[in-house]
């Protein structure tokens, strides 16, 4: 493994961890008061999706391509239902006054992380083609550089978000719920725009 594979890797991780990256934003804009281990689970769930999903992907290269084909045209319509389903709750609660205070909120609970987890490392499934020519020990060190730029940039994420949240005060909730309808509309977009 040589220096262009890093980089390559690297810059694969950066491209996949922006969805993941602006979750994190909006989970910190609603509850910019969570706790430093709930932001550490925060930025460790996404790390660990878009671990798992590139290998899903690379396994599936490998192994069921036919059955990942008929799978692939979900993708977009599952990450747009879920992020939509879960910003939809945040903004109806910010209106009805349902939720917690925004300085006091712990976060995402962990039903919703792991859907959050899911929704924004799905399409990282498509990046096993591009890592179809790598060998397992190949593909398992690209995910895992993958998931440690996802660490990172998630955690950048979540302390803009606290900054962001704190200023918001009591509209948070709601800011952080639109900015996951958005971030589902964008994959949405972005799939069938070919981007």
């Amino acid at each position: 493994m040589d220096i262009l594979f890093i980089a390559g890797s690297i810059l694969l991780g950066a491209g996949l961890a922006m969805d993941a990256f602006s979750v994190s934003v909006a989970n910190a804009v609603s509850s910019p008061g969570m706790g430093k281990r709930r932001a550490l689970a925060i930025a460790g769930t996404f790390a660990f999706f878009q671990f798992l999903m590139p290998l899903a992907g690379w396994l599936a290269v490998h192994t069921i391509i036919g059955y990942f084909r008929m799978f692939a045209h979900l993708i977009p319509w599952i990450a747009l239902a879920l992020l939509s389903l879960i910003g939809g709750r945040m903004v109806l609660e910010g209106i009805r006054g349902n939720a917690d205070e925004p300085t006091a909120g712990p976060g995402p609970g962990t039903g919703t992380l792991l859907i959050q987890g899911v929704a924004t490392s799905i399409d990282a499934l498509s990046t096993g083609f591009t890592i179809a020519e790598y060998d397992a020990l190949q593909a398992f060190v690209c995910a895992g550089i993958i998931a440690a730029v996802t660490f990172a940039l998630c955690s950048a994420g979540l302390a803009l978000g606290r900054r962001i949240g704190i200023r918001a005060g009591e509209r948070a909730g709601i800011a952080g719920g639109i900015i996951l309808i958005c971030i589902g509309i964008m994959i949405f977009v972005r799939h069938f725009a070919g981007i």
